[in-house]
């Protein structure tokens, strides 16, 4: 009887463990991580946006076309106007890479308490840039100056930001 049980035991546990080997089924695979670093993108101002001269009068506009183009709607301007010109910039970064351009909706420029608005900036390349095979280009901005009837006399000034983004 006892060799019938340890048959008996021993039968069952070869059972039961062909039992579990074959649930136990599994499969591996490998996979590669990368990551690509690249140069960060940068903007550098070399010239300002200048309106040049305008004659105090009649309401108007003055736009500067990113080419450095100027042309007067209603405002009077003295022509020819020397100082007049685009804002230019250099972007630079990754070499053949895109990238975002972002202008302002309008600025103030003031002489003191006295304002005028500049808005429709313009660009060139528009609405994005692609950098040259070295990793640069250069960046042209124009805009609108909004002027009022018998604009007060003086100088005016303000700041606007630029900003480019791959």
């Amino acid at each position: 009887m006892n060799r019938r049980l340890a048959v008996s035991v021993l039968f069952s546990l070869l059972v039961t463990g062909a039992a579990f080997a074959q649930v136990g089924s599994s499969a591996t695979a490998t996979a590669s991580a990368f990551a690509k670093v690249i140069t960060p993108i940068t903007i550098t101002k070399t010239a300002d946006l200048n309106f040049g001269t305008i004659i105090s009068g009649p309401q108007g506009t003055v736009t500067v076309s990113p080419a450095g183009l100027e042309t007067a709607s209603g405002a009077s301007i003295v022509s020819p106007n020397p100082n007049v010109s685009a804002a230019q910039f250099n972007v630079t970064g990754e070499p053949s890479t895109a990238y975002s351009i972002s202008l302002p909706s309008s600025i103030t420029i003031s002489n003191g308490a006295q304002t005028m608005t500049v808005d429709n900036f313009t660009t060139n390349p528009t609405p994005s840039g692609l950098l040259s095979g070295l990793g640069a280009q250069s960046l042209q901005v124009g805009a609108r100056l909004n002027v009022v009837a018998n604009q007060a006399v003086g100088n005016y000034s303000g700041t606007f930001s630029v900003t480019v983004a791959y």
